[in-house]
């Protein structure tokens, strides 16, 4: 077994059980892509066992911290297990669903969604692509289905050092699915849609967007960086007169007006407007339009904290125009996925943008990721998608 060592004093956030292990960490040793090594502290006492990435920043992330442990098919396989069972513990008021969430799940790398009967899995690291096929048998055989499609696209995967990869993995059919949410239905394909298909961290952040609209009676809402509509569906469902929605995709706008029809809603009732979300705002501000309830939703603006910066100046500005548009009594759901933004400073940023628009409100909830995409106690990271729920006084 190939063994790393680190510099003296970095073994800390081993001790405390975070999984990642930078290049700037290492003393000496190293492996090949995805090869199970050894971790030492500097004076050879044993950390961890981890997957070494020659590639990558993260130039390893840690299987197990049990010296005993053996890194093989059947320890990823249990891992597999308790991250499936460990869902059905969750309240999840749909079919579909994330089995796997990386990190937070014991398996660096590896992100899992379920879409009614089809497995849609991301190898996002040299670990989990190493132990590609026992991974996928695991999964199928937990699940007790036989569809999986790999998603392996995204930038994350570049940064391995690893090409892309997308195709059927077991099984074959349709890529265009249909799943339900709420009561509502929803459609995906799981080869073009973004992430997997389709952003179930929002799942129940729609439901409680279609709660406040039942309960607050929404006239006029506005659904900015609006995808394929899972929050203009949410209006709709609790009662919303209207919905504005605007997204600079063309073909995610199509889906989202047949979202609308789809559910049985009258078409009057949603505008769907092709353009710049920031364009937008400014063109509203400036025709005197308002709205009682607003969603901003946008694009990963900060993937790692070198990017906080500018992407706070996007997050402001963006905030600052809804908050122009919000009428007195108003409700604006504002989020960010961004990694390198936490919530205190998301916080922070939001209430910068409401000084600057002259507006106060109650900070009505703070919201977070749905529960299938967890959080743990060793591994705060996992805590990329926060939101605020500001009533406007």
């Amino acid at each position: 077994m190939k063994t790393i060592r680190l510099k003296p004093g970095k073994e800390r956030s081993l001790q405390r059980r975070h999984p990642w292990i930078f290049d700037t960490a290492i003393a000496k040793g190293g492996g090949d892509a995805g090869e199970t090594v050894r971790v030492d502290s500097h004076d050879g006492a044993f950390l961890a066992w981890a997957s070494f990435s020659p590639a990558s920043k993260i130039r390893a992330r840690v299987w197990s911290f049990d010296e005993s442990q053996r890194i093989d098919a059947a320890f990823l396989g249990a891992l597999v297990g308790r991250a499936v069972r460990a869902r059905q513990r969750f309240d999840i008021p749909s079919d579909s669903a994330r089995l796997v969430h990386g990190e937070s799940d014991g398996l660096p790398g590896l992100i899992v969604d379920r879409y009614g009967d089809t497995l849609v899995a991301q190898f996002l690291s040299s670990g989990v692509e190493r132990f590609r096929q026992p991974l996928v048998d695991a999964l199928l055989k937990e699940t007790g289905l036989s569809r999986l499609y790999e998603r392996s696209d995204t930038n994350s995967r570049a940064l391995e050092g690893l090409e892309p990869r997308t195709g059927w993995l077991r099984g074959e059919g349709p890529t265009e699915l249909t799943i339900s949410e709420h009561g509502w239905k929803l459609t995906l394909d799981i080869a073009t849609g973004h992430k997997t298909g389709f952003y179930l961290d929002q799942r129940d952040s729609r439901g409680k967007f279609a709660a406040f609209s039942k309960r607050l009676a929404f006239q006029r809402v506005l659904n900015c960086y609006c995808y394929t509509g899972g929050f203009t569906v949410a209006a709709l469902a609790g009662g919303a007169a209207h919905v504005t929605s605007i997204d600079s995709s063309a073909p995610a706008l199509e889906r989202a007006r047949a979202h609308v029809a789809l559910n049985g809603f009258d078409a009057a009732r949603a505008d769907f407007i092709d353009a710049d979300v920031n364009a937008s705002l400014r063109r509203f501000i400036e025709e005197g339009r308002g709205f009682d309830a607003i969603v901003l939703d946008p694009p990963k603006l900060a993937p790692t904290a070198a990017h906080a910066e500018r992407a706070a100046r996007a997050y402001k500005d963006i905030n600052r125009l809804a908050f122009k548009l919000l009428e007195p009594g108003g409700v604006l759901f504002t989020y960010s996925c961004s990694g390198g933004i936490g919530a205190d400073l998301f916080h922070k940023i939001v209430a910068s943008a409401g000084a600057d628009a002259g507006v106060d409100g109650y900070i009505g909830e703070r919201l977070g990721g749905a529960p299938d995409h967890p959080m743990t106690l060793e591994f705060p990271e996992g805590e990329y998608l926060k939101g605020l729920v500001v009533m406007r006084k």
